[in-house]
């Protein structure tokens, strides 16, 4: 597909995507707020071999060039199992970049719609990626703020293109910035009650051991999975993306970071991951590992963590929300937070919609929206 002298491009070879996954730092590289993409992430990402994502989905990513050089890139992904949960024909546009050049911008989507068209599709959705664990979301607020491991972050003129482009928010998010200093009294009060009256107790976890680790995650993914099936857009986590995520995120997780309740069978009934923030290494690591990106990332996690942590989620058994469930885990996180030595807490999106979630915060002091995202959509 080419515009005057833009052409859109499918990534095909090795090279290609390499080139498609080194875009995101150049386009961003020495920004103050971005936090590049790991570039082995991001190939990894459209390997069968390493994202299970891929047994349910489609993608083909797509690069811009003008005059040879790469000037936006964009994946284009149909997520079958979500088309199906939610009964639409939806195809995704996810990993999109581009300099300010609206032609650039519309190249991009149009090649998206096109191939989704061609794939009986009839909506045009994104910023998403395969599922809710990646990033997903454009940044429309808090441009002068530093985003989190797990968000993207984008220049302004993103959703302005959109906005030209005749796309409209189909959903939106909100990000906050949660002082710590001690728990709030009422929630403290109304976690102990809860366990009381619900014979809940929370998880001793002996931290040197990660295979207990690795079995509590297994249980909170699938919890996940249960608890959030009603948000908008999500798809569940299969079996062998829950292996995958434990394979890779649990040897790196603080343990006192982690909280999970039982009942008294000792299933798992509520639970939270947070780790410290990492923003600032990956800045330092500029999208690569190797030879000292994974010594500023270790360094930060294993023996000099940022004063913010970054809350990653909270999951609730369905039958135990709107009952005072959720205070327990984020009653003993902002403890075992405050102990450990974090003074802010970092949210991430939380749907605007999502009631359940957004009066928790009711219970803290000075509690600031930092940033506010969205999906935009258009037919086709």
């Amino acid at each position: 597909m080419s515009v005057g002298n833009i052409s859109v491009v499918p990534v095909v070879t090795a090279r290609d995507l390499r080139r498609f996954a080194r875009f995101n730092v150049q386009l961003y590289r020495n920004h103050p707020y971005a936090v590049p993409d790991l570039i082995g992430d991001t190939i990894n990402s459209f390997k069968p071999s390493r994202n299970a994502a891929l047994e349910f989905c489609d993608a083909q990513p797509f690069m811009a060039l003008m005059d040879g050089k790469v000037v936006g890139r964009v994946a284009a992904i149909i997520n079958r199992k979500a088309n199906e949960v939610w009964n639409v024909r939806t195809v995704r546009f996810g990993w999109i970049d581009f300099i300010d050049d609206i032609r650039v911008t519309e190249a991009l989507l149009d090649a998206v719609a096109a191939w989704g068209r061609e794939r009986g599709m009839d909506r045009l959705e994104g910023p998403f990626g395969f599922t809710d664990f990646d990033p997903e979301g454009m940044l429309t607020d808090g441009f002068d703020r530093i985003g989190t491991m797990a968000t993207i972050y984008n220049y302004p003129y993103y959703p302005q293109h959109l906005d030209r482009l005749g796309f409209k928010p189909s959903a939106e998010w909100v990000e906050r910035h949660v002082p710590y200093n001690d728990v709030p009294e009422k929630m403290e009060r109304l976690s102990k009650v809860v366990l009381e009256r619900y014979n809940l107790h929370v998880a001793k976890l002996d931290h040197s051991k990660s295979t207990e680790a690795r079995i509590y995650a297994h249980k909170l993914f699938h919890l996940v999975n249960e608890s959030f099936a009603p948000l908008y857009g999500y798809s569940a986590f299969s079996d062998r993306q829950i292996e995958d995520f434990a394979r890779r995120y649990v040897p790196l997780l603080d343990k006192r970071l982690a909280v999970f309740v039982l009942d008294s069978n000792d299933e798992l009934v509520a639970g939270a991951l947070s780790m410290a923030s990492i923003a600032r290494a990956l800045q330092k690591a500029q999208g690569r590992l190797f030879p000292f990106g994974w010594w500023h990332i270790i360094k930060t996690l294993k023996f000099k963590h940022d004063h913010t942590l970054e809350m990653l989620f909270v999951a609730v058994k369905p039958e135990y929300q709107n009952k005072g469930v959720s205070a327990v885990p984020f009653a003993r996180l902002t403890k075992q937070a405050t102990d450990s030595g974090f003074t802010l807490g970092e949210t991430n999106p939380e749907l605007v919609t999502n009631n359940k979630v957004q009066s928790q915060w009711a219970y803290f002091k000075d509690v600031e929206i930092v940033r506010r995202r969205a999906v935009f959509f258009k037919m086709i």
